[in-house]
C-alpha cells in the first residue's frame, strides 16, 4: 500500500512538474510576443525593417540564449506542428486577408493573379523539381526517390504571402499588393494541392493516365474549395441578415461571424479540400455581404478582432520559426559535412530565383497583350518587384518540409536532415535578405507610385476604412470604372463583350449582384430596416422596386 501510494505521489510531481514548465514556457512566449510588438513599433518608420524580420530575428536570438541555457540541448520553448500552424494560425491570417482585400482591385486582376498563383506555381513547381533531381543526384545528401524530388519543387514553390502582407502596402502600391498577395493566397493553396496529390498518387510509373488524374484532382480540389467558401460566407450572411441578431445582442453577431469563418476552414479540411483557398474567398463573401448586415458596432469589432487575431499569428509563426531554425537535433546529422548544406541550401536559393523568372515574365508579357491601355499594363519596373517580392519563402514552406521529412518533428535519416535545414536556411535568409530589400526596392523602382483613378478608390464595400464611403458621391462601381457616363460605349454585343471583358463582366455582375444577390443576402444598401437599431436610425428602408 505504502508503495503505491508514494508511486502515485511521484506520479503526481511529475505532472506537477510538467505542467509548471508548459506554465514558464507560454509565458516566455508570451513575453516575446509583447516584446516583437514593442519593438515593430519602435521601428515602425525604419525602411528596412518590419514586423516579421523583427519576430524572425528575435526568435533567432532567443534560440540562441535558451541553447546556451540547456547546454546544447534545446532552442525552442514550444515544438513545432503542423496542426498548430496549419488549423490554429494560418486560418486567422487568411481570412482577414480576404476579410480586408480591396475586392475591385482584386478581381479586376483576377486571370492574372490566377495566371501567376496556379500557372506559375506549376511551372516553378516543375523548374525546382527538375533542377534538385539533376544537382543532388551527383551529391552525396542520401537516398531521395522521384516522390521527394517533386515534394521539394512543391515545398520551394510556395511563396510566404503572410510576409508580403509586411513588406507591400495596399494603399501605396495597390496594383503590386494586388498581383503579389493574390497570387501569394492562389499560390499557398496550390502548393498544398500539389503537395498533397504528389503524397497520394503512385509515382513510381508516371504515364499520360497519371497526370490526367493529377491534373483532373487539382481542378477540382481548386474549384470545390473556392465555392465551399463562397457557400459558407453567404450562409453567415443569410442567416444574419434574415435572424438580425444585433436588435438583442450584438456580440452573437460577432461570435457568429468569427465561428462560421472557422468552420468554412475546418470543413475544407474536413473533405481534404484546401481549406486556404476556401477561408479566403469566405473572406472576401463575408465582407461583401455579411458585415453590412450588422449593427454599426460589430462592424467595428469584428474588423479590429479579424485583424488582431491575424496580426499576433503572424507574429508567433515568425518567432517560432527564428526559435526553431537553431534545434541542434536537426544540425546535428550535417555538422560532418557543412559543405554540403551550404551547397544544397545555394541549389535551392537558386532554383526559386530562376523558377520565379521562368512564369512572372512570360506569364507579365501575356497578361499585357490583353490590356487596351498602358495604364493597365504591368511595367518591366513593376514586374521586377513582383519577381523579388514573391522569393520570399516562410511558415507554409516550413511546415510543408516537415510533413515530407520528418516524423512529429523529428528525423534519423542523413537526407531528411539536411532537406530540413536547408529548407530553414533558404526561409531565413530569404525572409530577411529578400524582406529587407524590397521596401527599398520599389523606392528605387518606382519613386513615385502609379496610381490609377480607377484601381487605387476604396471598395466602400470592403471594412478597409470607414472615411471612404463619407466622402465619395456615391457613384457605384460602374461610374469608378468609367462605365456609367457618356465616355465608354456599354457593350451590347459579343464583339464588345470581347473587346472591353473585364469592364464588361464587371458590369454584368454588378447587375446581378444588385438584381438578386443584395436583396436575398444583404450588403451595402440592403441591410435589414429594424426600427431603432443603431445601423438604421437615420436610414430610410431600402426601396425593393
Amino acid at each position: 500500500m505504502t508503495g503505491v501510494l508514494s508511486y502515485a505521489v511521484s506520479r503526481l510531481q511529475m505532472l506537477s512538474t510538467s505542467d509548471h514548465s508548459s506554465v514558464v514556457s507560454m509565458n516566455l512566449f508570451v513575453a516575446l510576443l509583447c516584446a516583437c510588438i514593442v519593438i515593430g513599433h519602435l521601428l515602425e518608420e525604419n525602411r528596412w525593417m518590419n514586423e516579421s524580420i523583427t519576430a524572425l530575428i528575435i526568435g533567432v536570438c532567443t534560440g540562441v540564449v535558451i541553447l546556451l541555457i540547456s547546454g546544447g540541448k534545446s532552442s525552442h520553448l514550444l515544438v513545432f506542428s503542423e496542426d498548430l500552424f496549419f488549423i490554429y494560425l494560418l486560418p486567422p491570417i487568411i481570412f482577414n486577408a480576404g476579410f480586408q482585400v480591396k475586392k475591385k482591385q482584386f478581381f479586376v486582376n483576377f486571370i492574372t493573379i490566377v495566371l501567376f498563383g496556379a500557372v506559375g506555381t506549376l511551372i516553378s513547381c516543375t523548374i525546382i523539381a527538375s533542377g534538385v533531381t539533376q544537382f543532388f543526384k551527383k551529391m552525396d545528401i542520401g537516398s531521395l526517390d522521384i516522390g521527394d524530388y517533386l515534394a521539394i519543387g512543391a515545398i520551394f514553390a510556395a511563396t510566404d504571402s503572410v510576409c508580403t502582407l509586411q513588406v507591400l502596402n495596399q494603399d501605396e502600391t495597390p496594383l503590386l499588393y494586388s498581383l503579389v498577395f493574390g497570387e501569394g493566397v492562389v499560390n499557398d493553396a496550390t502548393s498544398v494541392v500539389l503537395f498533397n496529390a504528389i503524397q497520394s498518387f503512385d509515382l513510381t510509373h508516371i504515364n499520360s493516365k497519371v497526370a490526367f488524374q493529377f491534373i483532373g484532382s487539382f481542378l477540382y480540389l481548386f474549384l470545390t474549395s473556392t465555392l465551399l467558401g463562397v457557400f459558407t460566407g453567404l450562409l453567415s450572411a443569410y442567416i444574419i441578415k434574415k435572424l438580425y441578431f444585433g436588435r438583442h445582442s450584438t456580440d452573437r453577431e460577432v461570435a457568429l461571424m468569427m465561428l462560421m469563418a472557422y468552420l468554412s476552414y475546418m470543413l475544407a479540411e474536413l473533405f481534404y479540400l484546401s481549406g486556404i483557398l476556401t477561408v479566403f474567398f469566405c473572406g472576401i463573401v463575408m465582407s461583401h455581404y455579411t458585415w453590412h448586415n450588422v449593427t454599426e458596432s460589430s462592424r467595428v469589432t469584428t474588423k479590429h478582432a479579424f485583424a488582431t487575431l491575424s496580426f499576433v499569428c503572424e507574429i508567433f509563426i515568425f518567432l517560432y520559426v527564428g526559435m526553431d531554425a537553431l534545434d541542434i537535433e536537426k544540425w546535428r546529422f550535417v555538422s560532418d559535412s557543412p559543405g554540403t548544406s551550404v551547397a544544397v541550401s545555394s541549389i535551392l536559393l537558386a532554383l526559386v530565383m530562376v523558377g520565379r523568372a521562368a512564369f512572372v515574365f512570360p506569364l507579365s508579357f501575356l497578361s499585357n497583350l490583353s490590356k487596351k491601355h498602358a495604364h493597365e499594363k504591368i511595367s518591366f519596373r513593376e514586374q521586377v518587384i513582383i519577381w523579388w517580392a514573391g522569393l520570399m519563402r516562410g511558415a507554409v514552406s516550413m511546415a510543408l518540409a516537415y510533413n515530407q521529412f520528418t516524423r512529429s518533428g523529428h528525423t534519423q535519416l542523413r537526407a531528411n536532415a539536411i532537406m530540413i535545414t536547408s529548407t530553414i536556411t533558404v526561409v531565413l535568409v530569404s525572409t530577411v535578405v529578400f524582406g529587407l530589400m524590397t521596401k527599398p526596392l520599389i523606392r528605387f523602382l518606382l519613386p513615385h507610385p502609379r496610381h490609377t483613378t480607377s484601381m487605387t478608390l476604396s471598395d466602400p464595400s470592403t471594412p478597409k476604412s470607414f472615411i471612404t464611403p463619407l466622402l465619395e458621391t456615391g457613384l457605384d462601381s460602374e461610374a469608378d470604372l468609367g462605365l456609367g457616363g457618356h465616355d465608354v460605349a456599354r457593350p451590347n454585343s459579343l464583339r464588345a463583350l470581347l473587346r472591353t471583358p473585364t469592364r464588361s463582366v464587371h458590369r454584368y455582375w454588378r447587375k446581378f449582384d444588385d438584381a438578386f444577390m443584395r436583396p436575398m443576402f444583404g450588403g451595402r444598401g440592403f441591410v435589414p430596416f429594424v426600427p431603432g437599431s443603431p445601423t438604421e436610425r437615420n436610414v430610410p428602408p431600402p426601396q425593393w422596386q
